[in-house]
């Protein structure tokens, strides 16, 4: 057993993919020391499921949301939805995923009409959002800083970081935290690391995206939450910091924002 302990502040453990051995999964992020775990939501249907997973698991914890790429199955009674599955179970601790994605769709408009609810819900119930933004960082910073000058902006972490320097900068003072995938041990993903090497030691979660994007030396491989560890690693190289204090860093920072410890 592992004297590290690590959170996977994001993963999707509810895929085909994982049928066959996911308790040899689970055995393996155990292994490494791995004690909480983060499930995202995609999709509406997608939450029964996440909570019948993680009543069989202590460690794992999930959240309500509507992915971005998903935003065409956003509907008047959709807020409900997630506003009712929030409330009768004290395991979801964040809404999201959520966000906005053009680099796959340009569907603008249905984008922004799917999260700005979401947003406006997370405040509402004073939990966390888990965002996705891929090739939209400045719409999606407009959007968050029309809430806060509302005073309406909730907190939380913009997963799978892949933006930039000045991208972070501003998301930063938005007050959001910044979460590191296995794209941070790629070797030629150079605005990343010096996100890694820049981003303030009290704002930087880590996680793994299962089943994508497995970081080095898994890459191309169905990735899992035992690879977080690579992932910790890589940063303590980028930031000239220990494996130790990488996992306590970013296993506090999730423990901040996402108060697990609240939880009876």
């Amino acid at each position: 057993m592992s004297d590290i302990e690590l959170i996977d502040s994001h993963c999707h453990l509810i895929f085909e993919n994982f049928d066959k051995d996911f308790e040899e999964v689970v055995l393996r992020w155990r292994s490494i020391g791995v004690k909480k775990l983060l499930h995202a939501c995609c999709e509406f249907s997608e939450i029964p499921k996440l909570k019948e997973i993680s009543n069989k698991f202590d460690e794992l914890f999930y959240a309500v949301g509507l992915h971005p790429l998903e935003a065409h199955k956003w509907e008047n009674s959709s807020q409900l939805i997630l506003k009712t599955a929030a409330q009768e179970d004290p395991r979801v601790v964040a809404i999201g995923e959520l966000g906005l994605d053009f680099f796959k769709s340009d569907n603008t408009d249905k984008q922004i009409e799917a999260l700005l609810p979401q947003m406006n819900l997370a405040f509402e119930l004073n939990l966390p959002v888990i965002i996705h933004c891929r090739e939209a960082a400045n719409e999606m910073i407009k959007i968050c800083n029309e809430l806060s000058k509302q005073g309406k902006c909730p907190k939380g972490v913009l997963h799978c970081w892949t933006g930039t320097k000045d991208e972070m900068k501003q998301f930063l003072d938005l007050g959001f935290y910044i979460s590191f995938s296995g794209i941070v041990t790629f070797p030629k993903a150079y605005d990343i690391h010096e996100c890694a090497k820049m981003v303030p030691s009290d704002r930087y979660l880590i996680e793994t995206d299962a089943p994508f994007l497995a970081p080095v030396p898994h890459r191309g491989k169905r990735n899992e939450p035992a690879f977080v560890e690579s992932v910790a690693k890589s940063l303590a190289h980028l930031r000239a910091s220990k494996l130790k204090n990488i996992a306590e860093e970013s296993s506090r920072n999730a423990e901040d924002l996402f108060k697990f410890d609240l939880i009876k």
